[in-house]
């Protein structure tokens, strides 16, 4: 069955089966590229902030796409598929393809290299939870071991491409393959799954720390975040690599890492009072500190929790100053918030 069909449960229910059993979502915001061509390695190397060209089959890493000045252009997980040799995957949020595309494209000089954006081929599946991996196994599946890894098998006669996702809380595992096949691996698991609502996958989100470009990553008149100021998640190691050679932006980056750092870095905040709206304002006295991106009222079994995400000056995160916005107060806290999961003290 189709979960774009289905009846979507409280949000509440789904992300209690999401941290402590197996719940499934229609992967329909994501979207892929195929790049092609005898130049792709070299010049995709030259065009993301991780190394492309270390890249063995099977294995996958995230990238930032900066423009000259290194602002984020988007982000991205670059793959080189074992089955597709001569092809490197790009997955990235669907809304990112077309910006991303024609960005990338621009370079394309006298490079032997194609883009095929191939995001209606594809049909996925998240199946996320602690008791994920088992559930797949019992289904035939082979897992990959490690984060960021895509393994494609043969299942019941269908290529099927998994992917294990790089999940900071719970494990996450993305199938894809064609939209029957991925229904008949939903309704095979549908007898032991809940599916998760838009809803519960946000406030998942929000319980990782996970920036989504666009809202927390931001290049628009909100904002102009730079990769370091990423840094207090992982996002930054993560994305950017200091001896893979040159590629767009890389001077700026550069830069910043031997001058010393950013003067803000993206944080998870936990807040009391009113839930403000995202882009609210955090102050110290009359000062303005930071900006909330992202903001969320979760239930949890023990308590509902008020989360944010968004970003902080650096000397009012180090001298762990009160911070308040119209309504309530906001703290510092480091994600992901690992009291959600069962058995932690909330």
């Amino acid at each position: 069955m189709d979960t774009r069909t289905q009846p979507e449960i409280s949000a509440g229910h789904g992300l209690a089966a999401a941290l402590n059993e197996t719940a499934v979502a229609a992967l329909n915001q994501t979207g892929w590229v195929r790049v092609t061509g005898s130049d792709r390695v070299r010049w995709l190397n030259g065009m993301v902030t991780n190394s492309i060209q270390s890249l063995a089959p099977g294995r996958g890493c995230y990238n930032f796409a900066l423009n000259s000045q290194g602002r984020i252009q988007g982000d991205l997980n670059i793959f080189a598929p074992t089955d597709d040799p001569n092809a490197l995957l790009l997955e990235a949020d669907r809304s990112q393809v077309p910006v991303l595309m024609a960005h990338l494209d621009r370079f394309i000089i006298m490079d032997d290299v194609e883009l095929a954006d191939i995001t209606d081929q594809l049909a996925g599946l998240l199946v996320t939870g602690p008791l994920a991996a088992a559930r797949l196994q019992r289904l035939g599946f082979t897992l990959p071991d490690d984060p960021l890894t895509i393994a494609t098998a043969d299942w019941k006669g269908s290529r099927v491409m998994v992917i294990r996702a790089d999940s900071p809380l719970v494990p996450r595992f993305e199938i894809w393959s064609d939209r029957m096949t991925i229904n008949t691996i939903e309704a095979e698991l549908s007898g032991n799954t809940i599916q998760l609502s838009a809803e519960a996958l946000e406030h998942l989100r929000l319980l990782e720390g996970t920036p989504r470009y666009g809202t927390d990553l931001r290049n628009s008149d909100k904002g102009h975040d730079l990769p370091q100021e990423t840094a207090m998640y992982g996002t930054e190691s993560r994305a950017l690599h200091f001896a893979k050679g040159c590629y767009l932006g890389q001077e700026i980056v550069e830069r910043i890492r031997s001058r010393g750092n950013v003067h803000r870095t993206f944080s998870g905040f936990e807040l009391t009072g009113e839930l403000p709206a995202a882009g609210t304002t955090l102050q110290f006295g009359n000062k303005n500190v930071g900006e909330l991106t992202s903001v969320g009222r979760i239930p949890l079994p023990s308590r509902t929790v008020q989360l944010a995400l968004g970003y902080i000056r650096r000397e009012a995160l180090e001298r762990k100053l009160p911070l308040e916005y119209p309504g309530g107060t906001a703290v510092p806290v480091l994600l992901p918030l690992r009291a959600a999961l069962p058995g932690s003290q909330t």
